[in-house]
């Protein structure tokens, strides 16, 4: 039987940016934000951040942008996949609230 503490993990941890932190933060961020932001950066982890529905630029591929909520209808992610940051992750650089 294997342990599985030796097992790679499937996805790379998704950290927030100083800027992302001090937004999860504030004690007037509505719930339904919290909520989707917290969301949002499990399935970054569990995808490697290669999310359906993002967008990455055409001059820095490893910058994704993703809609926040349903439909976007909460406002715009940002983040960057550090592929080659030993160990790799992915950083939540910016949240644009509408």
């Amino acid at each position: 039987m294997s342990d599985p503490y030796d097992e790679e993990p499937e996805g790379w941890p998704c950290v927030a940016s100083p800027r992302v932190t001090d937004l999860l933060s504030d004690p007037l961020l509505p719930a339904e934000v919290f909520s989707a932001i917290v969301a949002l950066t499990v399935a970054i982890n569990e995808t490697r951040g290669e999310l359906p529905g993002s967008t990455a630029s055409e001059t820095w591929p490893q910058q994704r942008r993703i809609p926040l909520g349903a439909d976007g209808s909460l406002g715009l992610a940002e983040y960057v996949i550090a592929a080659d940051a030993d160990p790799p992750q992915i950083v939540l650089t910016r949240i644009q609230l509408y």
